[in-house]
């Protein structure tokens, strides 16, 4: 099972709104096929691994991450593929949520006369799997904030310097964790201040391109944007209200404009009906990358599930910007928690990873 959550791994950020999903299948102590969700969530890990198994399947057992599907999509069920292929058992690390099997593809298999058994590595199957979870779910994708601070949190100076507080090698851990999520989130500030194009740039990337969001609700993105630079999707969320010629300035560039509510305080956006808009198309991870605003709208709402927080050895002072806005917080007992889960040393920054406590 650790072997197929391995090959699972590899779909993260490619297989959207599928679930990235392993398979191995073992015969006689011997592995005879491997398979992983392949990119755009077909074909899936089942198959592929039956695939390369062939005769070899019958009377195997297959691990796979989650329990296989058993309702016609894209492609047909996972379970009919075992079951014809005339595996012996079928051992499962997580129950899939969605109400289309939840249950039902175990099930089928056990009517089969296939031996089954579920709950292997079931949290770390869990992890893996939690933006398709979240979706499904709650109607949300899972976000992981990204802040790349000085020690006392600063983002930029007065003048809005900002290129680069954190070095190199935590840079390129940046592009990574851009290839492992579906789509990345800045907010519109962030877009006029540096002009990104949001990319992962590293060789070897994942071949699906990471969806580029900008949270825009005054329409301020340029057409001459460097988002619109490069083929990756590009998808703008605003407000409702604005001038047609402004929309279509921005479609004519490529760009998917997705209207959403106003915040509250008729400032900024909605950003609970800004993550649920990305999950109706799909999205299941969410890379929210600044600025300040953002990162503050999404503490508030309590929709950070996971914090990836760069440090680099320095200090600015209290001129320079923070990398979060006003929250704003009368009592600590009412500040955003979150538990250390991982740190690593970047050449000399420091990555500390955390999860919602």
């Amino acid at each position: 099972m650790r072997a197929a959550l391995s090959l699972a791994a590899r779909g993260l950020g490619n297989t959207w709104p599928n679930p990235a999903v392993g398979c191995v299948v073992v015969r006689d102590g011997q592995v005879v096929g491997r398979g992983w969700t392949a990119p755009g969530g077909r074909p899936h890990a089942e198959t592929e691994a039956l695939r390369r198994a062939g005769e070899a399947a019958r009377g195997a057992t297959a691990y796979v991450t989650l329990e296989p599907c058993c309702h016609w999509g894209r492609t047909p069920p996972c379970t009919d593929a075992l079951i014809a292929a005339g595996v012996a058992r079928v051992v499962v690390a997580l129950r899939d949520p969605d109400p289309r099997v939840d249950g039902r593809g175990l099930r089928l298999l056990q009517e089969a006369g296939i031996e089954v058994q579920h709950g292997v590595l079931e949290a770390e199957a869990a992890a893996l799997t939690a933006g398709f979870i979240r979706r499904v779910s709650a109607g949300l994708p899972l976000v992981t904030l990204k802040l790349a601070t000085t020690l006392d949190g600063r983002i930029a100076t007065r003048t809005g310097e900002s290129r680069w507080i954190t070095g190199p090698a935590a840079r390129r851990a940046v592009h990574a964790m851009r290839a492992r999520h579906d789509a990345v989130l800045v907010g519109s500030g962030t877009l006029l201040a540096d002009d990104p194009d949001l990319t992962c740039r590293l060789p070897g990337a994942a071949p699906t391109p990471t969806v580029r969001v900008v949270a825009d609700a005054r329409l301020r993105t340029p057409a001459s944007a460097r988002l619109f630079h490069n083929p990756a999707p590009a998808w703008i969320v605003t407000r409702s209200g604005h001038p047609e010629a402004a929309l279509a300035a921005l479609r004519a560039r490529g760009a998917e404009l997705v209207e959403v509510p106003a915040a509250e305080n008729g400032t900024g956006l909605d950003v609970g009906a800004l993550l649920r808009a990305l999950a109706v198309r799909g999205i299941t991870r969410v890379f929210a990358e600044g600025g300040a605003a953002l990162a503050a709208g999404l503490l508030r709402a309590g929709l950070v599930d996971r914090l990836a927080w760069f440090h680099a050895p320095a200090t600015m002072g209290a001129d320079g910007r923070p990398a979060v806005d006003v929250l704003p917080l009368d009592m600590l007992s009412a500040m955003p928690r979150f538990r250390r889960v991982s740190a690593a040393v970047l050449g000399p920054d420091l990555l500390s990873e955390f999860e919602a406590a």
